[in-house]
């Protein structure tokens, strides 16, 4: 398969710029099927393009995580269609709607953003994901605040639903390594229910 070529506008306007009106080049182009709008600024080559692919280009810097990968390991139950991401620096959350889905964006600490994330690398390209302790950390640093670890197992267990059994196996010593990054009694919390018994 082809590799993916993502293009920005700047880029894109500068291989076209001995045509008199670029910006109409550019509409025709997108209404020939050969470039494809991601969001303003930024565009595909190949409509059938995976999301996952196109993430960190949509908003950097940033790497898949949250629900999208909670269910890509199999934590949570659910079909994910949504492409969750976390980012730093942007001080508010995001959500695009493009044509190649929907991409949501937010912001975790700076001291814990880059650790505990993997490099997928593909024939078509790649991108960044969290691993699945960076993916927990994460989802529950965003949630409402608990205050004790039975609090904390209602809401691993119960409110997202994650799988006891696969959440036992993740790595406890990454988990509390990543605790110490995110100042968040939340994220010290799941560390804590992740040190105690594996249930039976």
């Amino acid at each position: 398969m082809e590799r993916i070529v993502i293009v920005p506008s700047c880029i894109l306007q500068d291989s076209l710029k001995g045509y008199s009106n670029v910006p109409c080049k550019i509409g025709r182009l997108v209404r020939d099927g050969k470039y494809h709008r991601v969001i303003r600024g930024l565009y595909e080559t190949d409509p059938d393009t995976p999301g996952e692919f196109l993430a960190q280009a949509i908003c950097s810097p940033s790497y898949l995580s949250f629900e999208y990968a909670l269910a890509r390991y199999g934590l949570i139950p659910e079909t994910v269609y949504a492409f969750t991401s976390a980012s730093s620096g942007k001080r508010r959350s995001k959500t695009y709607e493009t044509p190649f889905g929907t991409f949501t964006y937010k912001d975790v600490p700076s001291t814990a953003f880059p650790y505990g994330i993997r490099y997928i690398d593909t024939d078509r390209g790649g991108y960044w994901i969290a691993g699945p302790e960076k993916a927990l950390c994460d989802q529950v640093y965003k949630m409402h605040p608990v205050q004790s670890v039975k609090a904390m197992k209602t809401l691993l267990f119960e409110d997202l639903r994650i799988d006891e059994d696969y959440f036992f196996e993740t790595d406890a010593t990454l988990i509390a390594d990543l605790s110490e990054r995110y100042g968040s009694t939340n994220v010290r919390l799941l560390s804590k229910v992740r040190n105690g018994s594996v249930p039976q």
